[in-house]
């Protein structure tokens, strides 16, 4: 078996013509460069250098070897070049978008992580509860918790996400055994005019409870709840970091929506965006049933 270790030795001392000068080439010494060229004659079986005045020549052998020696290190270069490349593109910004609630509560230390992981790549985080298209090239990396996925994207279907009630414990214990029929005398924190919240609440034991407050954001909806405000729709996973919140006893999770993460056609060989992919979708597995519920 080819010893390969001996050919940079070999090429050093083809280009330089001595054992000296090749060994400067590779920051080695005279007895370890005579010593890998002595090897590599010795499993080929010929002289690869002839001694004269001016120093060491190529035999017919060595010449013969030659080219397929520069062969093998342009192979290795371009092998070395291209790992290279990998790690740099290891780096760059990366543009990712996110609810705000998800964001503050389940990402913040997930990124921190990556960060730490990957300090060349910068992560411009965009938060909204609308969708910026990836189609359009408003974001790079989606992380979208919808029923179905109608953009031109590649996609992670991760798990269902639940939806339930909840209210805090102290809502829930003061408040629920005196409620009348189907939650009359029951407060409910409603997102103004969105048709499809009336048709939650009715499909609820509380369709009498009465919509007091009207809050267009979900983090504030969070906040009020935990303040003993009322019930209100949420994801399930907020239980898991503010334990203080409660379903709401005889209601149903809703799983018609799924978290996804969605990446920009274009991108999908670009390692940064690979690598941010990949660990957000491990993270995110991580509290699946968080995400999921029972």
């Amino acid at each position: 078996m080819m010893d390969w270790k001996s050919l940079p030795a070999f090429l050093a001392v083809a280009r330089s013509g001595s054992l000296r000068a090749g060994a400067e080439q590779m920051d080695g010494t005279h007895a370890t460069v005579r010593r890998q060229i002595e090897g590599l004659e010795a499993q080929l079986g010929t002289t690869l250098f002839r001694r004269n005045a001016g120093g060491l020549t190529l035999t017919a052998a060595g010449r013969r070897l030659l080219p397929q020696a520069l062969e093998a290190e342009a192979a290795l270069l371009k092998g070395f070049s291209a790992v290279k490349g990998l790690d740099r593109e290891a780096s760059g910004r990366i543009r990712l978008s996110a609810d705000p609630l998800t964001a503050h509560f389940m990402l913040a230390p997930v990124l921190v992580a990556f960060a730490e992981l990957y300090p060349d790549i910068e992560i411009e985080l965009k938060l909204s509860y609308f969708i910026d298209s990836i189609a359009k090239d408003q974001t790079d990396i989606s992380i979208r918790h919808v029923s179905e996925v109608e953009e031109d994207a590649v996609g992670r279907k991760l798990f269902p996400l639940s939806i339930g009630v909840f209210a805090s414990r102290g809502y829930i214990d003061k408040t629920l055994p005196k409620a009348g029929p189907k939650g009359a005398g029951l407060t409910w924190i409603g997102y103004g005019d969105v048709p499809e919240l009336q048709a939650m609440i009715d499909a609820t034991p509380f369709p009498k409870a009465r919509v007091r407050h009207t809050v267009a954001d979900p983090q504030m909806h969070l906040h009020m709840a935990r303040a003993g405000a009322g019930m209100t729709f949420i994801a399930n996973w907020v239980q898991s970091v503010f334990p203080e919140l409660q379903r709401v006893p005889g209601t149903q999770i809703d799983q018609r929506r799924s978290t996804w993460i969605l990446l920009h056609g274009d991108l999908r060989r670009v390692k940064r965006a690979r690598l941010l992919v990949d660990y957000l979708s491990a993270a995110l597995l991580e509290r699946r049933v968080d995400f999921i519920g029972k």
